[in-house]
């Protein structure tokens, strides 16, 4: 069986790969934009477990055009038939400048979009019963909205992709880059909760040839890749400080943890059927109120088919 991780050379999609690849039957393919990385991971979890059907494979999310390269490449390897997705990659910026090689804010386009194309791109190849993972983060949650934190603001999908048009933004830029943060974690599960509606009523997911899927928030994982972009002091703060401080305090996880809980959301026998759900580590429970909201859901999808340019033919779920 293969699994697919989204990126997976660094962090938690590396952790989660690796306790994942200890099984020697599965095949992981390790997806992102770096295929040096990638291939470096691959030859370490190998190493490490003894598993040799690791698949280091190029995945720009940030780019639509190489995520139908990625579709494409992977039908062509022939690997073993495809369980789980994985959707872990994510990137997080202190502001809301820079745009993806399609003209999307660029949180919105790799959080977001880029992987709502790739699992509709991979639908004709999962082999049920089969699993799809949004990893998403308390961001999402009003409650959880502090210091520097903001809430989600989801007026509409287009202002998201292009914050320029929303005149509300937050006249402090480094504020408006946590909002798009959160507003594409919430865009995670508004996904995750649709594409589990969808696979229902269309047929595609049935009573023991189940296609499942979930979100989860893994937690505070400080010292990963998802500081690199801030500013110094922040990245000093992310990657030397707050690892020992939330460690210390039990408020955080280390990656091997949070990789654990993630695993087992992809592995776990008594979730093969458990779908449109949301787990915070490995317990069940409510999503922000806002994430329940099937009229933005119906939005975020419609507008994603317009911007990822997908057609009928690509999808299960367009026909």
């Amino acid at each position: 069986m293969t699994i697919i991780i989204t990126g997976a050379n660094r962090g938690l999609g590396y952790a989660t790969a690796r306790i994942l690849a200890s099984d020697i039957s599965q095949t992981i393919v390790l997806a992102g934009r770096d295929l040096h990385r990638l291939t470096l991971a691959a030859q370490q979890i190998q190493a490490f477990t003894g598993n040799t059907h690791l698949v280091p494979m190029l995945l720009d999310l940030a780019d639509i055009a190489t995520v139908r390269i990625f579709s494409t490449e992977f039908r062509n390897r022939n690997l073993s038939p495809l369980t789980t997705i994985i959707c872990n990659a994510g990137i997080s910026k202190p502001t809301v400048q820079e745009r993806s090689a399609d003209g999307f804010e660029i949180m919105f386009a790799v959080n977001h979009l880029g992987h709502f194309l790739l699992v509709n791109l991979l639908l004709n190849c999962l082999t049920p019963p089969a699993r799809i993972i949004f990893v998403s983060g308390g961001a999402q949650d009003p409650a959880h909205a502090k210091g520097l934190m903001l809430p989600p603001r989801y007026v509409k999908a287009e202002w998201l992709a292009y914050p320029e048009r929303d005149t509300s933004l937050p006249t402090d830029d480094a504020h408006a880059g946590a909002q798009a943060y959160a507003n594409s974690k919430l865009c995670n599960i508004l996904c995750a909760y649709e594409f589990a509606r969808r696979l229902e009523s269309s047929g595609l997911s049935i009573p023991g040839q189940p296609i499942t899927v979930n979100a989860i928030n893994p937690g505070l994982v400080a010292g990963t890749g998802l500081g690199r972009n801030e500013k110094a002091l922040m990245r000093f703060t992310w990657y030397y400080m707050l690892p020992v401080i939330s460690r210390l305090m039990r408020f955080g996880r280390t990656p091997a943890q949070a990789g654990s809980d993630l695993a087992y959301l992809a592995t776990a026998p008594e979730l093969a059927c458990v779908t449109g759900k949301y787990f915070s580590g490995r317990d069940m429970v409510d999503s922000s109120a806002e994430s329940y909201d099937q009229s933005k859901a119906v939005e975020l999808w419609q507008t994603s088919i317009e911007m990822s340019q997908l057609q009928p033919e690509e999808s299960h779920l367009l026909g």
